[in-house]
């Protein structure tokens, strides 16, 4: 009897053993930390946030000599460096094939992650498809398709479709519900330099 109850009381001291060493975090811890990256980035960068009505307000841009972003309901946040094509025309439409080029940063680790900037041979190009309740992007080839292995195009990618035209510039921090399936997966936050969404003709 003596030897079964030190046998309990050695598997209660191991069990608890494990729950302090169990370095694993909640949604929540992950999202704190999410939003925690986010601030700091915004903070370490001077960007002045401003809200959606101002964004409006101002003929949907945003003041680059202030470093303005404006916050959008999706918690992208979004500057416009240029709008792209005069001809307002030049919109992104239905069935578009969109060729980017881009930086990836990561803002947990704080450093590049991905970049086709150097690359003169391969361009990041997706398929852009808008219907009445939805918009979407299927990438057809380039350094996102390839890296994370997944045609999805991050959503936060097409947020800024609405407002710019072909060749614009725009900067983007979006949060993990925005990116890409690593993203979603890891609770991970990503700053964009999109440089260039060329329409391919």
């Amino acid at each position: 009897m003596k030897k079964l109850i030190l046998f309990f009381l050695a598997l209660l001291a191991c069990s608890v053993a494990f729950q302090a060493c169990d370095d694993t975090k909640t949604y929540a811890e992950m999202l704190e930390e999410e939003k925690s990256a986010i601030n700091a980035f915004i903070k370490d960068n001077d960007i002045k946030v401003i809200s959606q009505s101002e964004f409006y307000r101002n003929d949907s841009t945003t003041d680059i000599s202030q470093n303005e972003y404006v916050q959008l309901a999706s918690g992208v946040y979004m500057q416009i460096v240029d709008k792209g094509s005069e001809n307002l025309a030049d919109t992104m439409k239905n069935n578009d094939l969109l060729l980017v080029r881009f930086v990836e940063y990561g803002l947990v680790e704080k450093d590049t992650t991905l970049t086709n900037l150097f690359d003169p041979q391969i361009v990041d190009e997706f398929r852009y498809t808008v219907t009445s309740s939805s918009i979407a992007g299927i990438f057809m080839d380039g350094y996102m398709y390839r890296k994370y292995q997944s045609s999805a195009v991050p959503a936060g990618w097409l947020v800024p479709l609405s407002y710019v035209r072909d060749m614009a510039h725009v900067k983007l921090i979006v949060p993990s519900k925005m990116g890409h399936n690593n993203a979603m997966q890891s609770v991970y936050p990503y700053y964009y330099d999109i440089r260039k969404y060329q329409i391919y003709k």
